[in-house]
């Protein structure tokens, strides 16, 4: 490959929810690239520049700050960011390597890679989600036809995908299982301390949802669940978006936690007795994929979800799915008070699901893809190199995107 440059164009925040950009690009450095993560940018009055930092070998965030108001890759944002990331990673000599976007809004900064591959990892179909751009369709119709390789977080998004392209690939979401499995947990740690601090006067039995609490999350069948059961402890931890956290229903027996460090997430969850996936069946959860179904199971516990279609197709007989409602608080008693002997099996259901679902295999699966969208690319410029013969162009036919 010509450059092991990856320039990662992303909505989310490097320091935000441990997610799918962190365990993909975390594991991608780890194997040779230097992974350049571009934050969407932030509004700061005075002059633009750019803050970068490395929060591991292999991995350099950048973020833009700018005195343009409008939010996110904004057209408003456009002109002043290309400078400035152009010249930062023409400096960094990182071009001629990947592309990789995260969302479709960063589609007219995506030149300043000047990539030879470039990737549309398109983990949540974004354009459903509260207060999505405008353009943001647009955009994704254009990066479709740009892009060498497309990857999807599940396979609802594969089906809806799949015909607009011919290198579209079903990636989904996966587990790094070690770091849930409830042997390597030391509660003389520091991550233990902490959880102790937030859950130690809470009596069992503990329910527990951990992820972003936006629309995404059926806050009606929260209260629902506290109020059906006053003896249960609701515990939801996770940053509050899009959402005035003064409208989340208050109970005696619901907790808000708030956003809580990946290496805490484990031991809180050691300290429940049911992990929870209240998620809204509306248009932002059709085609989810929650990465957090997998780390549930990794650690152990038993998990209770409304009818995501993704968690249903690729999970549906290790997780208890029930609908909003009475439904949801049957199945959630019923894990309560599953027998011996079902727990044993489920436990082992569980293990088996986590062991095929590794990030670390879905790493290898993108380098080996990557390897072949560089090949497709080379072997595109040679048909159209002028033959020493004649001087003319090779009129084989390029891949048509579509």
């Amino acid at each position: 490959m010509a450059s092991n440059d990856l320039v990662v164009y992303s909505h989310l925040r490097w320091g935000f929810v441990h997610q799918r950009p962190q365990h993909l690009m975390s594991r991608l450095a780890v194997r040779g690239w230097r992974v350049h993560f571009i934050e969407e940018p932030v509004y700061t009055e005075g002059p633009a520049r750019l803050d970068c930092h490395s929060p591991m070998p292999g991995v350099h965030v950048v973020v833009p700050h700018t005195p343009v108001p409008a939010a996110g890759f904004h057209d408003d944002q456009i002109a002043v960011l290309e400078g400035l990331l152009a010249k930062h990673l023409e400096d960094q000599r990182a071009t001629g390597g990947v592309a990789w976007l995260y969302t479709p809004m960063a589609l007219p900064v995506m030149k300043t890679a000047r990539a030879r591959v470039v990737v549309y990892d398109c983990m949540d179909e974004l354009s459903a989600f509260k207060d999505a751009p405008r353009q943001l369709r647009q955009r994704e119709i254009a990066l479709t036809k740009r892009a060498d390789l497309i990857f999807t977080g599940g396979p609802s998004l594969y089906l809806a995908k799949r015909g607009l392209h011919p290198h579209v690939h079903c990636l989904p979401s996966a587990v790094d299982a070690e770091h849930f499995a409830p042997s390597r947990l030391r509660f003389d740690s520091a991550p233990a301390a902490r959880a102790r601090m937030l859950q130690y006067s809470m009596p069992q039995p503990r329910l527990g949802f951990y992820g972003v609490i936006d629309e995404r999350l059926d806050v009606d069948l929260v209260a629902h669940l506290a109020d059906a059961r006053p003896g249960w402890q609701i515990v939801m931890v996770g940053p509050v978006v899009k959402i005035d956290p003064a409208r989340l229903p208050k109970r005696p027996n619901l907790h808000w936690l708030g956003m809580q460090d990946y290496d805490t997430l484990p031991y809180l969850m050691a300290g429940w007795d049911v992990c929870l996936m209240p998620f809204a069946m509306n248009e932002s959860t059709r085609f989810i994929s929650p990465t957090k179904t997998l780390e549930y199971m990794a650690g152990g516990k038993p998990v209770v979800s409304t009818p995501v279609h993704d968690v249903v197709q690729l999970y549906g007989t290790v997780v208890a799915v029930a609908p909003a409602g009475d439904a949801f608080v049957d199945a959630c008693q019923a894990m309560l008070d599953e027998p011996v002997l079902r727990i044993r099996q489920r436990a082992e259901a569980m293990v088996n699901t986590v062991l095929l679902r590794s990030w670390d295999y879905s790493v290898a699966a993108v380098q080996l893809l990557l390897e072949e969208a560089f090949l497709r690319t080379e072997d595109a410029s040679n048909l159209l190199e002028p033959t020493a013969a004649t001087g003319t162009h090779n009129t084989v036919p390029m891949r048509q995107s579509v």
